[in-house]
């Protein structure tokens, strides 16, 4: 198909610029910061380690301390059948997961969901351990006696939500994944349970097996209006959120993933992705 000339943008028409001069200043400095930083990067990759470039690497590490193991030989080492402990660990750590081949979320357990946790590690082999599924079960569809609807047991199935910008999260990209405390009948009471876990409205509205674009996003001005407290205070004042089910499940390298009942899932990470990198570079 042929293109029309008037299309094609020459720098030298008066008539037709290509960009303004204060856009197009500030999309050359982008590309040039770009080049740099993939240059470096390789640069970084090959040569030897200075004091200088180690110092420079450690600044650009996750918050995840090497303390919470991340490979699963040595997760399974040093925790066994004791997930609660490992949740507890990693949400201390501020530990990131790694959802979507490179959306970093910081692990965030509400207080409540925190306390429960704690008192269940105390026994690795306690009836309220949560449940890691296996290879076979990689979408929530998969596991036993499963229905859609907004219910969970704090053991097989947990609430969450997906928070965006929220200012300083770990993994640089001012994401966070929250799990909360749902009350013994699956649900959740702000007033009555865990003041910073599921509204009634997110319980009795869900559709978590849905695509996202047909879904209600919050604000933590609507939260905190149906019952949440200190949303925009935790998490920051342009905070919004999505409410999904989530549940655990390994993978045929026996990597422990968190995944929600969409589809879309995270597995623990060492360090920041380079769309993360991006992400700050261009300020978005």
């Amino acid at each position: 198909t042929a293109v029309s000339k008037d299309r094609i943008l020459i720098p030298t028409t008066k008539k037709h610029p290509p960009y303004p001069t204060k856009e197009r200043t500030m999309m050359l400095t982008k590309l040039c910061a770009l080049t740099i930083g993939l240059l470096s990067t390789s640069t970084l990759a090959f040569a030897p380690s200075t004091p200088q470039r180690i110092n420079k690497t450690k600044q650009n590490m996750s918050a995840t301390p090497m303390a919470v193991p991340i490979e699963p030989s040595k997760r399974d080492a040093e925790y066994g059948r004791n997930i609660a402990k490992y949740l507890v660990d990693l949400h201390d750590a501020k530990a990131t997961f790694d959802f979507c081949g490179g959306m970093m979320f910081q692990l965030v357990l509400t207080d409540k969901l925190r306390s429960y946790l704690e008192n269940v590690a105390r026994e690795s082999d306690a009836d309220e351990q949560p449940v890691v599924f296996d290879a076979a079960k990689s979408r929530m569809f998969n596991i036993p006696e499963y229905s859609k609807n907004g219910l969970v047991d704090n053991v097989r199935l947990f609430h969450g939500r997906e928070v965006r910008k929220v200012p300083n999260a770990a993994g640089g990209m001012n994401f966070v994944l929250q799990l909360s405390l749902a009350s013994s009948d699956g649900k959740n009471d702000p007033t009555t349970n865990d003041p910073q876990g599921w509204t009634t409205q997110e319980v009795e509205g869900y559709d978590g097996w849905g695509h996202d674009v047909g879904r209600v996003w919050r604000t933590g001005e609507r939260l905190e209006q149906e019952g949440v407290v200190d949303f925009r205070k935790t998490f920051g004042q342009d905070s919004f959120t999505l409410c999904h089910r989530f549940y655990l499940h390994l993978d045929g390298r026996n990597r422990l993933w968190l995944s929600a009942e969409d589809g879309c899932e995270g597995t623990p990470s060492e360090g920041k992705s380079f769309l993360g990198d991006l992400s700050n570079m261009f300020g978005l």
